[in-house]
């Protein structure tokens, strides 16, 4: 692989990763405009906030597919297309029904490119898995603070809420330039042996696909309940608005130092579960904190939590190193991903029915504890040293 050629691609893969979660969760800090301006409805708020599970479940599980039969950079320029043209049409468009259809769109896509990363690593970085995941974790979660962080003041200094969204729009495109030149170093689908190819569904059938998307979902579920409650939570426990917002800011920003050297780590690892293992202990220590001492120590709890919440770059390091081959990586990324995120969604549902049912925080964060603990068992099973075309053939 040339220098310019391996430039190119590591830029590309840095700026789509930094496209993976604005799409999401950039909306989520002026809802209450976009609702406003729509008069939408509580239901379709809803709806709107879970467009992301479900593009998912959808548009992730058939990445592999369409990569396998239009070529896997095509796809992702496509994707990263469908994400800047979803966010763009969805800031300028004054009707409701299209802005939750654009806003699929752009979910759309970025499912779909979230699933292939891995197997872009796997394709062209086969050595280097532990630091091209770390790379591209790490722009994952510095896309996810700032369109948390950026999007009101933009918003703010520049015209209200449509700016502040497609912002992430210019971002967008400007991460499909170095796209554009590694379209033509896709395979014709007849070039890939039958042998090969592994799908989604031959994934399904597997331990290891099972374990994997288990692990992913419980993981997930952990974040999504984590970042959709404990604003609130910390609001209860006596913190104004703005330092709740600040402690779950810190939860994720924790990530970002963590996740250059956690996957690296763990790459380098004949046996991996270790640093799997130390990583999610930190939930229940913290969760056990929370419930002691919700408001004197949360910065502490929410360093350990988001230390934690740090199993995300890890199991998708593992999704590249439990993987014989890229279309085996894309095959498994799909399936862990699109079958974990369902898995997540009930996460942050259960939490507020609890919550309801109790009144206080107490037991919700018990019940985060408790599905916390089948993680441990998990991690020792994915982090052994076997591959899914070994399942497959076995």
């Amino acid at each position: 692989m040339t220098t310019r050629r391996t430039a190119l691609l590591v830029a590309g893969v840095v700026l789509l990763s930094l496209n993976l979660r604005p799409a999401a969760v950039s909306v989520g800090p002026v809802l209450g405009e976009v609702r406003d301006a729509f008069g939408m409805s509580g239901a379709t708020a809803g709806l709107l906030t879970s467009l992301p599970v479900l593009a998912f479940a959808v548009f992730g599980a058939v990445a592999p597919t369409a990569a396998r039969l239009v070529g896997v950079h095509r796809v992702t320029l496509l994707a990263l297309l469908a994400v800047g043209a979803g966010l763009l049409g969805r800031a300028l468009t004054h009707s409701e029904a299209l802005f939750l259809l654009l806003s699929l769109l752009a979910v759309a896509g970025m499912a779909m490119a979230n699933v292939l990363l891995p197997s872009l690593i796997k394709l062209h970085f086969p050595t280097r898995i532990g630091a091209m995941t770390a790379a591209y974790t790490t722009a994952l979660a510095v896309g996810l603070t700032a369109s948390l962080a950026l999007t009101v003041p933009v918003a703010e200094a520049f015209g209200g809420w449509r700016t502040g969204l497609g912002l992430w729009a210019v971002v967008a495109f400007l991460a499909a330039l170095p796209w554009l030149g590694l379209v033509a170093h896709d395979r014709r689908p007849d070039d890939a042996p039958a042998a090969t190819v592994v799908r989604y569904a031959d994934v399904a059938r597997t331990p290891l696909g099972l374990a994997m998307a288990l692990f992913f979902g419980l993981q997930s579920l952990q974040a999504y309940a984590v970042f959709g409650w404990f604003a609130q939570l910390w609001r209860d426990s006596g913190w104004s608005p703005t330092a709740a917002g600040l402690l779950v800011a810190l939860i994720a920003a924790v990530s970002i130092p963590l996740s250059l050297w956690l996957p690296r780590l763990l790459a380098s690892r004949e046996r991996p579960a270790g640093v799997l293992l130390a990583v999610i202990a930190c939930y229940p220590v913290g969760y056990l904190g929370l419930i002691l001492a919700p408001y004197s120590l949360a910065p502490l709890w929410a360093l350990l939590v988001g230390t934690a919440a740090c199993t995300f770059p890890l199991i998708l390091t593992l999704v590249g190193l439990r993987a014989r081959t890229a279309e085996g990586t894309a095959a498994l990324s799909a399936f862990t991903q699109s079958a974990g995120y369902l898995l997540a969604a009930v996460g942050p549902f259960a939490i507020g029915v609890v919550h309801d049912a109790t009144g206080g925080w107490r037991w919700p964060v018990a019940l985060l504890l408790v599905l916390s603990l089948p993680l441990a068992p998990l991690a020792a099973y994915v982090a052994r040293p076997h591959a899914i075309e070994d399942q497959l053939r076995a």
